[in-house]
């Protein structure tokens, strides 16, 4: 939580005043989430392949600014029971690595494949032409996270990411800005949820879409 609230405190110190009016707060109740944006986003309707190949629903939230570029990637899991049922119709008998187990698994490997979720999107951009700089574990609203910091080995450019899931929606929330501008943590740092009356939530426990999120406990209180 102290280099959280460090690396917001410089995110604010580091913008200008006039930079810092720019962003406003945007609210999207379909996908749970708000976020500040520089800018109203430009919201693109795609679709996001998992690890084990489910095709699933998702939109991109994004605001180019110069050579800054700002985007929310939220991919909808909420389908993916019955797309592993429907998998499971075409597995070869008595291939489990198809079929998977209803306990633990899931029927067609669901389970398995959302609880990687997001380990699945951190290797994406490990994977990319990029140095690694930083990687460690971070909570937004209590909501467990991953974090990277990454240095394009192209141009120098920064790139800062969040990734969650709450609610079994994917959140990819990625920053890149140019070398030597500053480092574009307000963005990443300013996530959080809503629930579907469009209510900030903050839990008062960890919450985990391993654990609370796959229904093997309760949600913790608000």
């Amino acid at each position: 939580m102290r280099r959280t609230a460090v690396i917001c405190a410089l995110a604010f110190s580091t913008a200008g005043p006039a930079t810092a009016q720019e962003w406003t707060e945007y609210q999207n109740v379909r996908d749970g989430f708000h976020a500040l944006f520089p800018g109203q986003p430009r919201v693109t309707e795609t679709t996001w392949t998992s690890q084990t190949g489910f095709k699933l629903p998702a939109r991109v939230y994004s605001v180019e600014r110069g050579r800054e570029r700002y985007a929310m990637t939220v991919a909808d899991y909420t389908g993916v029971e019955q797309l592993g049922a429907e998998r499971v119709k075409t597995c070869a008998p008595g291939s489990e690595t198809c079929l998977g187990t209803p306990g633990l698994s899931g029927v067609g490997y669901w389970k398995h494949d959302v609880r990687g979720a997001p380990l699945y999107a951190t290797s994406m951009f490990i994977k990319r032409d990029m140095k690694l700089t930083e990687m460690y574990w971070n909570q937004q609203d209590l909501v467990s996270g991953i974090v990277l910091q990454l240095t394009s080995n192209a141009d120098e450019s920064r790139t800062y990411v969040y990734i969650a899931m709450h609610e079994m929606r994917l959140y990819i929330v990625e920053a890149t800005v140019p070398k030597g501008s500053p480092e574009p943590a307000l963005f990443v740092q300013a996530v959080g949820w809503l629930d579907k009356d469009g209510n900030h939530i903050r839990y008062r426990t960890m919450y985990s879409q391993e654990i609370q999120g796959m229904k093997d406990a309760p949600v913790p209180a608000h």
